[in-house]
């Protein structure tokens, strides 16, 4: 809760930084509304759509409305998926509105001690520290294979937490041991012909809880034909920072990136992580302003590509045989991959390609899925909304594996396939996994 300064305070930031013709740019016209899964699953609110949340943020800008518990709840409650950009006429820029709104009132107002003593630890203590990322992913790799987890399954502890906590748990993929967290390349050479030189943006996540995945993704650059450059000195990618109200943070996220991959020489740097990519594409946007640094972050965003692009660019589906007999496969959007990063087909041309499998569409697959960085976690209730509308597109499919391009999305639909009781008859996989298990075996032997 707010005081009377505080809000003043804010009120004073929203004049005085918010992009008046940004929010002016938009039309009321409501073509984002069928596009917001938080308008739809609030119940049609007004407060809870794109154009209820830029007309409340011009309010408070022009000193009509205070910034209230009412207004921090609207903007808490977005996903920022961006899928209302995607269909805007006018071309508004929701997201970056979205971000700079919630800057200005996480750093103008006084949280609980509880929620001051979490953003700390996680905001300042552990993303921004990659050994400490993989300190944390060894602990629980640990209570995964010493027993701890299944006696603490076994005696009902799991029944004491919160039920979304508890969820995760279930989910949350096998943890390798510490001397493989620790021990990551820094160069993989191509494998045969080199078609050309990449740069790897590992990410913290991906490179702790995912490594798999991360070793899948180098795998499949190798096979074709791209050199692999792993810059050790890289940084998580300040993707919830940006989010979530810590923007200073990071843009020295930012920093230590694009200083870590200017040297590499690389023709592109390449994520595997819809969530991370959309960020890194806005690097110049997150230094508009910053004459020193602009310029640089612009051309380390301009050389940002999914995976999925860089595969089909390079001729990966020339190079080598993709297998997956009697699987029907569909795929769930990464919000940020498609809206930010504006990758929707290539992920389904290399997904079309697998021999033996049938792609099925999914209804709404561009729709978010509730997970959304840590909004499942704060915003559980909302979330499983999401999740359980998702789920009926999902089933609507008949598929055995659902394929996604983002960690969130990952472990989002794995929780959604349990609490559909599906775990028997259907899989969650990182496109990465899913390429690499269809290429034949004795393509397999990378040097």
């Amino acid at each position: 809760m707010t005081t009377v300064k505080e809000r003043e305070a804010i009120q004073q930031q929203f004049k005085a930084r918010m992009d008046e013709d940004e929010l002016l740019n938009c039309m009321r016209c409501g073509f984002c509304l069928p596009s917001c899964p938080t308008y739809i699953e609030s119940g049609f609110q007004e407060t809870h759509s794109p154009r209820g949340r830029i007309a409340l943020m011009k309010a408070v800008a022009d000193g009509l409305i205070e910034p209230d518990a009412d207004f921090e709840r609207s903007l808490d409650l977005c996903l920022g998926c961006r899928a209302c950009e995607t269909v805007c006429p006018s071309g508004v820029k929701y997201g970056s509105l979205l971000e700079e709104a919630r800057d200005i009132i996480a750093n103008n107002k006084s949280y609980s001690l509880p929620v001051r003593v979490a953003r700390k630890a996680a905001f300042s203590g552990l993303f921004p520290h990659q050994n400490r990322m993989r300190a944390v992913a060894g602990l629980i790799g640990f209570y995964q294979r010493s027993g701890l987890q299944t006696a603490a399954r076994k005696i009902g502890f799991m029944s004491l937490l919160p039920e979304g906590l508890a969820s995760m748990e279930k989910i949350l993929p096998k943890i390798p041991p510490m001397k493989e967290l620790k021990n990551r390349p820094e160069f993989m050479p191509a494998t045969g012909r080199k078609t050309m030189k990449v740069a790897f943006f590992r990410g913290c996540l991906m490179d702790t809880m995912f490594l798999e995945t991360n070793d899948a993704t180098i795998k499949l650059l190798q096979l074709a034909g791209c050199e692999v450059a792993i810059p050790d000195s890289q940084a998580c990618c300040g993707a919830l920072h940006g989010h979530y109200g810590e923007k200073e943070s990071a843009k020295e996220l930012a920093k230590r990136n694009i200083a870590a991959f200017e040297g590499t020489g690389a023709d592109y740097i390449i994520t595997n992580a819809g969530g991370c990519g959309g960020f890194l594409v806005e690097y110049g946007h997150l230094f508009q302003n910053d004459a020193e640094w602009h310029e640089r972050a612009e051309a380390f965003s301009s050389k940002v590509k999914d995976l999925s692009e860089i595969l089909l660019e390079a001729g990966f589906l020339e190079k080598v045989t993709l297998e997956l007999p009697g699987q029907i496969i569909t795929y769930q959007d990464s919000c940020h991959l498609r809206n930010a990063m504006k990758s929707s087909a290539a992920p389904r041309e290399l997904l079309k390609a697998l021999k033996g499998a049938e792609y099925r569409e999914m209804n709404e697959a561009d729709r978010c899925c509730g997970s959304a960085g840590i909004y499942n976690i704060i915003e559980s209730e909302m979330s499983m909304k999401v999740l359980d509308s998702k789920m009926e597109n999902v089933k609507d499919t008949h598929a055995a594996t659902i394929v996604t391009a983002n960690p969130g999305c990952l472990l989002q639909m794995k929780l959604g396939i349990e609490r559909e009781g599906l775990s028997k008859s259907m899989r969650a996989v990182h496109i990465a996994d899913l390429l690499l298990e269809a290429v034949k075996k004795e393509t397999l032997a990378i040097q």
